[in-house]
C-alpha cells in the first residue's frame, strides 16, 4: 500500500487512470441478458465542434448517470458520436475553398466536393471526442458513430422510404424559411426569434379609379413593394367596403393591383389596409391563393434583388431596404418613418434574418403525435424538470409539417430518382428506394440532401443496428429504449421530440394505433433531464465575442477534472441556467484536495489494515468502543447513502453535490476527525476509531466516484480498498439499510439519542464559534464562556462532554448560571452562551449586531402569524405542515424574547 503523496496532482492522476481505464476495458458496453440493461446515448456534438462549457456540463450529467448504473450492477452502456453538421460543414469547407484556392463548389462538382469535405472532417473533425477523455467521459469508444457512417447512412434513407411508403413524406411547392447565406431552406425549429430595432414605413398607395384618393399602409420591408400584387382590407371594415374590386398604383414599378376582401386582414392593426406580396410572405401567399394572385419572387437566393425588381435589381436585401425608402420619397408616397421594434426570424447556423420563400421541397407529415403526447402524459416517458413537459405539448399542439429538403451537398441525399422530361410531382414518374433504378440513364436523382436533424432523429435506433421496421439487433433488444437521455431545453423540438415520434412511429411493425405497451417498447428513453444553459455571472450567454467563455481544456487544468466537474455540479440547480464564477468553481478543487488531505490524515493516523471489503472493516469495530460521535457519523453514513440514491434516481444533481460536501467537510472533516483525535491517542480505542474512518471513507469514495472519478479511484487504491486489477467501478455502493444491517450483525446498533446528543453539541459549538468571531477571538483558546442551561438534560449533556467542548470551541473555561444579567449572549439549542473574557466585547458592536439579529427575527415571526391568521393555509395545509408552521413560530417568539432581553441588559 503506497503513501499519499502531501498533495494532489489532478493531471497526473488523471492521465494515469484514464490510459488504465481504456486498457481494461471498463467503459465496454456488453449484451448480458443476466442483468439490467442502462444506456445513455450521447447528444452527438458536430464532429467540426470543440469542447465548450456546455459541453462540459452535459457530458459530465451523462457521465454521472452511467458510472452510477456500472455501480449498481447494470449492463450500462454509453455510445459516443458525432453528427455530420450538414450547413456547418459545408459553410467551412466551401470557405477554405475560396480562400485557398479561389473556387467553389460548383468549381469542383459534386463528387469532388464531398471528397473534400469528407479529407476536411477527417482531418479536423472528432477532436471534440478526444477533449471529452480529458473530462473523463467513460463512454464505450469502440462504439463511436458518425451520422454519415455506411450503416448509420442506410437507416436514415430507409426511414425516408419507409415514411414515404406510409404517406408521411410529400414533396410540394410552399413557402419556407429561406437562409440567403446557407441558399437553403430552414424547419420552423431552425430559426431563432430575436428582438430587432428597424423603421416602420408609413406609405400611401394612390387609388386608381379615384385620382387624389389615398390608401396608408405600413410595412417593415419596402424593398418588396416590386412583388405586391394586391392590397387588402377587412370584407366587413366599412372604411373601406367600397372600395373593394377598385385598384391602387403600386409605386414601383408602376402598375394597377387590385384591392381585395379578406378576413385575414386585422382591421384594427395599424390603418387596417395590408401589402400583399405573395411571394415574400406567408399570409400574403395564403391571401394570394384564395384571390387567384400572381406569385413573383423579387429576390434571388442569395439575398440580392431579382431582375424582378426593377429599380431595386441588383442590390443587396438591405440596400434595397433603403434605395426603396428613398424611391417612395422621391415619388412623395412616403407618409413617415419611425423607429420600430419587432422580433425577426434569423436562421440558427447562418446568424441572419431568414426571408420566407416559395419553394418546391420535400416535407414530413408527423406520424403518432397523439402517442407522443401519451408517451410524456401519462408519464411513461418522464422529463426532469417536469415544467418542460407544457413546453414539448405545446409545440406538438401546433405542429407544423417537417421541411426535410436542404439545399446542400454535404449530407444525406434524398433517395429519390425523377424520370427525365417528366412532370416531377407525379408519383408515376418517381423512385424512392435505397437503390437507384434499373435503368439509370432515364432517371435523374434529387439533388438536395435531409436536413441534418432527419439523421439525428434516429440517434437511440441506428448508434444500436436499427436498419429497417421489423428488424432488430442484439443491441437494440438489452440496451432500447435507453435509461436516459441529458441534453439542453433548447432542441427540445428540434430533436427530443423528433426522437419520440421516430421511435414510436419505426421501431416495431407498422401500427396505425399504439397501446401503452407498444409505447413502453417503442420509446427512445424513460427519462430527460433537460440540463440548464451556463451564463456568465452577469446573465449573459457566453460567448468569444463577449471574452466571457473560458476555455473549457484550461479549466480543467486549472482546477482538476474532478474539481471542476464537482464544482459545476455544486453550481447548477435542477434545470436552472447557471451564472458561472471561477470563484464559485473553485470550491470543487478545495473539496478535492480536503477529500486528499482527509485520506492522507488517516493513514498517518495509524497503521492500515484489511481495507479489502466492507466485512473485514466492520470486524475491527469493537462495539464497546464506540462513542457518540462514532454513532453519529456512522448514522449520518447512511443517510447520506439513501440520500444519494433519491438525488440521483431523480436527476437532484446539485443536491447530490451539496449532500456530499455538507456530510465530509462539515460532519466528517470538521466534527467527527477532530473529535476523535484525542481517541487515536489512546491504544485501547484507536484502532476502532481507524476502523470507522475506513468505513466512512471507503463508503464515500463510492458516493462521490460517479461525479469525482479520478481521485476517488486514486484513493481507492492508495487506501486499500482496492487491489491492482480491480477498480471501484465494479463494487457496489450498497444502500443505508445495508450498512446498518451489517453493523448490527456485529453487534453493532445505533442509538438515535446518541445521534440527536451529536447534533446538538455541534450547533452548541457552533453558537460558540459565531459568538467568539462575531467579537473578535476566532483564534483564541483562552475564551471563558458561562452557559444558562435550557434544562437539567441539557447541563448534564455539557457537564459530560466538557473536553471536547473545550478542543472543540477553543475554551479555557466553561461555568453555569441562571441568569445572564446584563451580559451579551447568543442563544443555542441547550441554552444561552455568554461570553466572560474582559475586555474584548464592544458593547455598541454587539448591540448592533443584536438589533439586526431583532428585526429578521421580528420578520420571520411576523411572517409566521400572518401564515397562521391565513384561513386558506390553515384549512388547506396537510397537519404535518400545520404543526411544522406552529413550532416555527414558537420557536422564532422564543428567539425574539431571548434577544430583546440581551439588548436591555447589555445597553443598561
Amino acid at each position: 500500500m503506497a503513501e499519499i503523496p502531501k498533495s494532489y496532482d489532478p493531471q497526473g492522476v488523471e492521465s494515469l487512470w484514464y490510459d488504465r481505464w481504456l486498457a481494461a476495458g471498463c467503459f465496454k458496453g456488453k449484451v448480458d441478458s443476466k442483468r439490467e440493461s442502462f444506456a445513455v446515448m450521447i447528444p452527438p456534438p458536430n464532429v467540426t465542434g470543440v469542447l465548450h462549457m456546455g459541453h462540459l456540463l452535459n457530458n459530465t450529467l451523462q457521465d454521472i448517470m452511467v458510472r452510477r448504473a456500472r455501480q449498481e450492477g447494470k449492463s450500462a452502456l454509453w455510445l459516443a458520436g458525432t453528427d455530420h453538421a450538414g450547413i456547418a460543414t459545408q459553410s467551412r469547407v466551401e470557405k477554405e475553398l475560396r480562400q485557398k484556392q479561389g473556387k467553389t463548389r460548383h468549381d469542383l462538382g459534386r463528387e469532388k466536393f464531398i471528397e473534400t469535405a469528407s479529407e476536411w472532417r477527417d482531418k479536423h473533425g472528432g477532436i471534440i471526442l478526444g477533449q471529452l477523455r480529458k473530462l473523463g467521459a467513460s463512454c464505450d469508444w469502440d462504439r463511436t458513430v458518425h451520422t454519415l457512417d455506411d450503416g448509420y447512412s442506410q437507416a436514415v434513407l430507409q426511414a425516408f422510404v419507409t415514411l414515404y411508403e406510409r404517406g408521411y413524406v410529400y414533396r410540394g411547392k410552399r413557402m419556407v424559411n429561406w437562409c440567403p447565406v446557407s441558399q437553403t431552406g430552414l424547419s420552423d425549429e431552425e430559426v431563432i426569434m430575436k428582438p430587432s430595432k428597424g423603421s416602420l414605413f408609413r406609405m400611401r398607395y394612390e387609388v386608381v379609379e379615384l385620382p387624389g384618393t389615398f390608401l396608408e399602409i405600413s410595412t417593415t420591408r419596402p424593398e418588396t413593394i416590386p412583388g405586391d400584387m394586391a392590397i387588402a382590407v377587412h370584407p366587413g371594415d366599412e372604411r373601406y367596403q367600397h372600395l373593394i374590386g377598385k385598384h391602387v398604383w403600386r409605386p414601383f414599378p408602376r402598375a394597377p393591383i387590385p384591392i381585395v376582401g379578406d378576413s385575414a386582414v386585422d382591421p384594427v392593426f395599424g390603418t387596417g389596409v395590408l401589402k400583399v406580396t405573395p411571394a415574400h410572405d406567408r399570409t400574403d401567399f395564403d391571401i394570394g391563393k384564395r384571390h387567384g394572385l400572381t406569385v413573383l419572387d423579387v429576390m434571388n437566393p442569395d439575398g440580392t434583388m431579382s431582375a424582378d425588381a426593377g429599380p431595386l435589381a441588383g442590390l443587396e436585401r438591405f440596400k434595397a431596404r433603403d434605395a426603396a425608402a428613398k424611391l417612395l420619397d422621391e415619388l412623395g408616397a412616403l407618409v413617415k418613418v419611425e423607429p420600430y421594434e419587432n422580433t425577426v426570424g434569423y436562421s440558427e447556423r447562418a446568424d441572419v434574418p431568414i426571408e420566407p420563400r416559395l419553394s418546391e421541397q420535400w416535407f414530413i407529415r408527423y406520424p403518432k403525435i397523439e402517442e407522443a403526447k401519451r408517451a410524456v402524459t401519462s408519464g411513461i416517458i418522464r422529463f426532469h424538470p417536469e415544467r418542460w413537459t407544457k413546453t414539448y405539448l405545446h409545440w406538438l399542439d401546433n405542429i407544423q409539417d417537417w421541411c426535410v429538403s436542404r439545399q446542400l451537398w454535404w449530407g444525406h441525399r434524398i433517395p429519390v430518382w425523377y424520370r427525365k422530361n417528366s412532370d416531377r410531382n407525379e408519383s408515376i414518374n418517381r423512385h424512392v428506394s435505397l437503390t437507384p433504378p434499373t435503368d439509370p440513364q432515364n432517371w435523374e436523382q434529387d439533388v438536395d440532401v435531409l436536413d441534418t436533424w432527419a439523421s439525428s432523429w434516429l440517434w437511440c435506433l441506428a448508434t444500436l443496428g436499427w436498419r429497417k421496421p421489423g428488424e432488430t439487433t442484439d443491441e437494440l433488444k438489452h440496451w432500447y429504449p435507453t435509461g436516459a437521455l441529458a441534453t439542453g431545453p433548447d432542441i427540445i423540438f428540434l430533436w427530443v421530440a423528433r426522437m419520440i415520434i421516430a421511435g414510436l412511429e419505426l421501431h416495431g411493425p407498422e401500427k396505425k394505433t399504439l397501446t401503452d405497451d407498444d409505447i413502453r417498447a417503442r420509446i427512445p428513453f424513460k427519462r430527460v433531464y433537460f440540463n440548464g444553459i451556463i451564463r456568465d455571472k452577469q446573465g449573459r450567454k457566453m460567448s468569444k465575442s463577449l471574452g466571457n467563455s473560458p476555455e473549457p481544456l484550461d479549466l480543467i487544468a486549472k482546477f482538476g477534472a474532478d474539481g471542476l466537474r464537482f464544482g459545476l455540479l455544486s453550481i447548477a440547480p435542477k434545470g436552472q441556467d447557471i451564472l458561472f464564477d471561477e470563484d464559485r468553481v473553485s470550491q470543487g478543487r478545495n473539496f478535492c484536495n480536503k477529500l486528499w488531505n482527509a485520506s492522507r490524515f488517516r493513514q498517518m493516523s495509524g497503521p492500515m489494515f484489511d481495507n479489502s471489503s466492507l466485512p473485514s472493516i466492520i470486524t475491527r469495530i469493537k462495539a464497546e468502543h464506540l462513542d457518540d460521535d462514532d454513532f453519529a457519523i456512522l448514522q449520518g453514513l447512511a443517510e447520506l447513502t439513501d440520500t444519494t440514491s433519491k438525488h440521483l434516481e431523480e436527476h437532484e444533481f446539485t443536491a447530490y453535490a451539496q449532500g456530499l460536501y455538507t456530510f465530509f467537510w462539515g460532519d466528517f472533516c470538521d466534527w467527527y476527525v477532530e473529535a476523535s483525535k484525542a481517541r487515536l491517542a489512546d491504544p485501547l480505542l484507536r484502532d476502532t476509531c481507524l476502523a470507522v474512518q475506513d468505513l466512512v471513507l471507503r463508503q464515500f469514495l463510492l458516493l462521490l466516484h460517479p461525479v469525482a472519478p479520478f481521485i476517488t479511484e486514486e484513493l481507492w487504491h492508495l487506501l486499500g480498498y482496492g487491489a491492482e486489477n480491480d477498480f471501484i467501478q465494479h463494487h457496489h455502493t450498497a444502500t443505508g439499510g445495508d450498512l446498518l444491517r451489517a453493523l448490527r450483525d456485529h453487534a453493532i446498533k445505533l442509538v438515535a439519542s446518541k445521534v440527536s446528543d451529536v447534533a446538538q453539541l455541534r450547533e452548541f459549538v457552533a453558537t460558540i464559534r459565531a459568538l467568539k468571531s462575531q467579537t473578535n477571538q476566532a483564534t483564541r483558546r483562552d475564551t471563558v464562556v458561562t452557559v444558562i442551561a435550557k434544562d437539567s438534560a441539557a447541563r448534564t449533556l455539557i457537564e459530560n462532554n466538557r473536553d471536547k467542548l473545550y478542543r472543540m470551541a477553543g475554551l479555557a473555561a466553561l461555568d453555569f448560571a441562571t441568569d445572564a444579567g446584563n451580559r451579551p449572549g447568543m442563544l443555542s439549542v441547550l441554552g444561552t452562551v455568554v461570553l466572560e473574557q474582559s475586555g474584548v466585547v464592544d458593547v455598541a458592536a454587539e448591540m448592533q449586531r443584536l438589533t439586526k439579529e431583532l428585526e429578521k427575527v421580528d420578520k420571520v415571526v411576523a411572517a409566521g402569524e400572518a401564515k397562521l391568521t391565513n384561513e386558506t393555509f390553515v384549512s388547506k395545509a396537510p397537519p404535518q405542515i400545520l404543526e411544522g408552521a406552529r413550532k416555527q413560530l414558537e420557536e422564532a417568539k422564543a428567539k425574539r424574547d431571548e434577544l430583546s432581553r440581551m439588548l436591555k441588559t447589555i445597553g443598561s
